[in-house]
């Protein structure tokens, strides 16, 4: 089980990720057009770099939705190996059993 604070501290990068998504895609849009001037494209690169940096989205973290463990995360569930297994074993995964032989 994750702890409160980080549980809360991906959250809050979630939401900020969020929040300034359109912001971000417009400035690196300018960063990257040939057809701005030097100071222009700097300028942009420069309020990029002054953005908070838990809004960048490679700074989030798949987290298990139950207990918020990092590690072995499944996308399809949103649900670590742990619980994913429970799940299937309860049938609460369609399409999944578990495997006995």
């Amino acid at each position: 089980m994750a702890k409160k604070s980080v549980k809360n501290r991906n959250k809050n990068r979630f939401n900020q990720v969020n929040r300034l998504r359109a912001k971000r895609e417009q400035l690196r849009e300018a960063v990257s057009n040939i057809h701005l001037s030097d100071k222009e494209r700097w300028d942009a690169m420069l309020k990029m770099q002054k953005l908070p940096r838990d809004s960048s989205p490679s700074r989030r973290r798949n987290r298990c939705k139950l207990c918020g463990r990092p590690r072995a995360y499944n996308r399809l569930t949103g649900l670590c190996r742990l619980h994913m297994r429970i799940a299937t074993i309860h049938g609460m995964v369609p399409g999944m059993r578990k495997a006995s032989w």
